[in-house]
């Protein structure tokens, strides 16, 4: 028996994840990540943290699958996208923590650049909306606010990566492969779409050296070698944004085709073919992920709180001791009792992009219990989703047949059910719901001649449930109307900067 080897580095937690030929799970291992907040709005992780506790994991899982690092033929990275990290070339050491792709720091700079009219030339070149969301800001921020930084950059002497970069990076060990793939550089907003390469005039905009940017490669081909002991000489084979990945372990290799993962945050993406396609909606134009010489695109909406209002139910309010306790908390009532809550925590993502909104809960009696504030939680994630649907429709001028799920939280009955009925239509969760690591598996399996093609997986697909809508259009129009009138509520909340957070010129 031989075996692909899927590396998960997620928002709040990292897995390992082995599959067989038939993409079955043979084994799992999995650790949560400290999620550092040094002030409102601004979100980082450790990157050394991620590193290692990304290859603790996966030394677990082939332990649980009983087996060795021979026997696995290639392994393949799944990350949390736009997340950036900077560090030195020489030592390997960052030069600060990741900065997070919720992280809301750089929206004084985002404004700058926006009053300067430079948000639809971002948008025609990138395909995205110009955001904190994405790499570029964050990069600029941390080479202008750690001392020394700028100078060592434009010396050559710091480089940068997101998450697949910076792993790939570690597991090969003195090889100092620094690459990334298309699906990861078009996050960045320094990616030209149109061109497929680094473009010049963004990285002169954001004053970011072309040097310290990784070589951009395609989703599915060798990297190098792992050197890392106890994996040692298993083939980097793959690597893909989650949310590509889970594009493409959902099977969804036809234009048409959407999926939403319901992660730490939301992402519905829709595969739309080999030409990129502007959004009229303030959705994002994508790399969906690319295969020999064929480039694909997928439009895409992002929620930046989805999955996430779990961990916060338990660890914030401490209302709950786990996601399943929240399942049957909010089961245990038949609606929200009239509360609304709207998980704006770092802002609104598409389509609205409002950094400066924050989380609203709304509609509280006397009657109102704790099992009403978790119904409308998981209800809060359904409505955004729900809210970027209208916007592909709109976007493409079709209706969706049903959405196909996966994620952790999709996991939630009654948040599926919801799903489902404030949609219309069914939505599809599949056998496998850790189609993140399917996809990045898919991705490192085709390089290896593991699997031949993509039409040698389209038969592993299998469903597990259909929800079906039940709920009157009636009433789902009521729920919307209440929905739209507190998001209304949050947005804007939050002040904006009023000082530029890039500094001054010096006066020669």
């Amino acid at each position: 028996m031989r075996y692909i080897l899927a590396l998960d580095a997620g928002t709040t937690s990292v897995r390992a994840i082995v599959f067989d030929h038939e993409g079955q799970i043979c084994a799992v291992a999995q650790e949560e990540i400290r999620q550092i907040f040094p002030q409102p709005g601004w979100v980082e992780h450790d990157p050394q943290e991620i590193w290692l506790t990304q290859v603790v994991v996966a030394v677990e899982a082939l332990d649980r699958a009983h087996i060795r690092p021979y026997d696995v033929v290639g392994a393949g990275i799944a990350n949390q996208r736009e997340t950036t990290i900077v560090w030195d070339r020489e030592t390997g050491n960052p030069v600060y923590n990741a900065i997070v792709w919720q992280d809301r720091r750089t929206a004084g700079m985002c404004d700058e650049l926006r009053a300067a009219g430079h948000d639809g030339t971002i948008q025609k070149l990138t395909g995205l909306i110009l955001d904190p969301y994405f790499s570029a800001t964050k990069i600029a921020w941390i080479l202008d606010h750690i001392p020394g930084a700028r100078a060592r950059a434009e010396a050559g002497k710091l480089i940068c990566g997101t998450v697949e970069t910076w792993l790939i990076w570690k597991l090969t060990g003195g090889k100092k492969v620094h690459v990334t793939d298309v699906s990861n550089a078009s996050r960045t907003m320094l990616f030209n779409l149109h061109t497929g390469v680094w473009d010049k005039d963004l990285l002169k905009l954001f004053r970011i050296p072309e040097n310290m940017l990784p070589t951009v490669r395609s989703s599915s081909e060798v990297y190098g070698e792992i050197a890392t002991p106890g994996l040692a000489h298993i083939a980097l084979a793959g690597a893909a944004g989650d949310q590509q990945a889970a594009l493409f372990g959902q099977l969804c290799v036809q234009p048409g085709l959407a999926k939403n993962t319901y992660g730490t945050g939301c992402f519905l993406l829709q595969n739309i073919g080999t030409k990129p396609v502007a959004s009229t909606q303030r959705l994002l134009t994508t790399v969906a992920w690319k295969i020999g010489k064929k480039q694909e695109f997928a439009l895409e909406g992002s929620v930046f709180v989805g999955g996430a209002i779990m961990q916060w139910l338990r660890d914030g309010l401490q209302l709950v001791r786990s996601a399943q306790e929240a399942d049957m908390l909010a089961a245990s009532v038949p609606d929200s009792g009239g509360v609304v809550f709207v998980p704006a925590f770092t802002g609104l993502g598409a389509p609205h992009w409002d950094p400066y909104a924050r989380g609203l809960i709304i509609g509280l009696t006397r009657d109102t219990r704790a099992a009403h504030i978790a119904r409308a939680a998981l209800e809060g994630v359904a409505f955004q989703v729900a809210d970027l649907i209208d916007a592909m429709h709109a976007d493409t001028g079709k209706h969706l047949k049903e959405l196909r799920v996966d994620g952790g939280a999709a996991r939630s009955e009654p948040m599926m059910q919801f799903q489902a009925d404030l949609l219309g239509v069914p939505v599809v969760r599949p056998a496998v719901v850790e189609t993140t690591a399917l996809g990045a598996a898919y991705f490192a399996g085709l390089a290896v001649g593991f699997w031949q093609n993509t039409a040698a997986i389209a038969t592993q697909w299998q469903i597990e449930k259909v929800f079906e809508p039940t709920m009157s259009r009636t009433r789902v129009a009521e729920l919307r109307g209440r929905w739209n009138e507190a998001l209304g509520r949050t947005k804007n909340w939050e002040p904006k900067e009023k000082k530029t957070i890039r500094p001054k010129k010096r006066k020669k």
